[in-house]
């Protein structure tokens, strides 16, 4: 009897590209699922749970994401000290005044894995308030998403 052995790629197998993604106009957790897959290397055939087999993702005009309903005013990021009364609240529309780059951060690390793989998936990911990236170097490629969160490449 022949048995078939699945194929398991080693640490430096995978190539990792790099992606621009533009968040002008999207909705905040639908653009971060996204994301997150494609940080984690959900979209590859050579998916390890167990390895960081994903790619480096740039996220521009992240000043401009849109929340749906009433979450510009009702969303809260909440944060505490450790001291009485340190407990620090502040709306959604607050948080993309004063740094447009946490919200798209913070949806990000929540879905990915709350371990040491996870947080090095997470230095992979770039968010910029602006359209400028200083990645230009690494010639990244345009990306957006389908509606069941399928990567569509731009053609350059």
């Amino acid at each position: 009897m022949m048995t078939q052995k699945t194929y398991q790629p080693k640490a430096g197998e995978v190539p990792s590209n790099w992606y621009v993604v533009d968040a002008k106009g999207q909705t905040l957790g639908r653009l971060a699922v996204n994301i997150a897959r494609v940080l984690r290397g959900k979209h590859r055939p050579q998916f390890t749970p167990h390895l960081n087999t994903g790619d480096h993702v740039i996220v521009i005009n992240s000043r401009y994401i849109v929340v749906t309903g009433n979450k510009r005013e009702g969303k809260e990021y909440d944060r505490y000290s450790g001291y009485p009364s340190g407990r620090h609240v502040r709306t959604f529309g607050v948080m993309i005044e004063r740094d447009p780059t946490y919200p798209i951060m913070h949806a990000v690390r929540g879905m990915l894995q709350h371990n040491t793989l996870g947080a090095d998936m997470l230095k992979r990911l770039r968010v910029y308030a602006g359209t400028e990236h200083k990645h230009e170097a690494q010639r990244p490629q345009p990306i957006s998403f389908g509606p069941l969160g399928e990567i569509i490449v731009a053609s350059n």
